[in-house]
């Protein structure tokens, strides 16, 4: 998070109001805190709490208050359908200054303003937030000033890094890339396990290497200013174990059709959750 990011939380004096803390809307809350945030500026709307939510509550932050209070800021962290059928619930916090932050996959801007104003962030970020390395891609709404931006950008950078958009069109395309991507990856490595049982490893040994070599190689990636391109054929030598191996995932009916049909699949059913 950069310093800028850190003295927006730090010098926010209005209360952010959090609909949601499940655990995505955990993590944000525990990453503005780790960055700085006046706990006694934390307001938590949650109907079943976690433990780690209510030990935050002893530590300042308000907790299901019984009347509401006027939010500076609303992040609203609940799943959709949820949010269709609550949001009467989350308009008393909505005041005329209110920006409203959206983390729900699927809700557009336009849906969003019926209930919380014209000020609206529209934001998809991913799971990896729950350790701070996740992405996140927003878009604003016309009416939300520089300085509003700023502290959105500050709340959603507390979890991991942050991308802005001008078109809220590209936001299906998002959530099916880096909003459900993480579950691409797992699948990868449950499937690379999988396949080595099947080659002969014990399940215990199998599972071992898929996880590892998932998770060594993303941080690899992570690290590395080299294009995955790259790296992959750093990899592979010509005729060698690898190569036999790419030749299968590379082929007509490989790993970039799947990914694509699976991409545009998210993306089609993005655009349904929308409607």
């Amino acid at each position: 998070m950069t310093s800028d990011s850190n003295n927006a939380l730090q010098n926010i004096t209005g209360n952010i109001v959090l609909a949601g803390a499940g655990k995505m809307g955990g993590a944000m809350l525990t990453g503005w805190l780790a960055q700085g945030l006046d706990p006694k500026r934390a307001v938590v709307i949650e109907p079943a709490p976690s433990d780690e939510i209510r030990a935050l509550a002893a530590k300042g932050i308000q907790l299901n208050p019984a009347t509401p209070v006027a939010a500076e800021t609303l992040v609203i962290a609940l799943k959709p359908q949820t949010f269709r059928e609550s949001g009467a619930a989350v308009k008393p916090f909505v005041g005329a200054g209110t920006l409203a932050v959206s983390i729900m996959a699927g809700t557009t801007i336009a849906s969003l303003q019926t209930v919380c104003g014209e000020t609206i962030v529209r934001a998809m970020p991913n799971t990896p937030a729950a350790i701070g390395r996740g992405i996140t891609v927003a878009v604003a709404a016309g009416k939300v000033s520089a300085a509003q931006r700023a502290v959105a950008d500050a709340l959603l950078r507390a979890t991991g890094s942050v991308e802005w958009v001008d078109d809220e069109s590209l936001m299906d395309a998002v959530t099916a890339v880096s909003g459900s991507g993480p579950a691409y990856v797992f699948l990868l490595a449950e499937e690379l396990a999988r396949a080595g049982v099947t080659a002969g490893l014990p399940e215990e040994l199998a599972t071992k290497l898929a996880r590892a070599t998932v998770a060594g190689s993303g941080e690899l990636l992570h690290r590395s200013e080299l294009a995955a391109a790259m790296l992959r054929q750093n990899v592979t030598s010509p005729g060698g174990t690898t190569a036999a191996a790419l030749d299968v995932l590379m082929g007509a009916d490989g790993l970039r059709q799947l990914m694509t049909r699976a991409v545009a699949a998210a993306t089609a059913r993005s655009k349904e959750l929308a409607k």
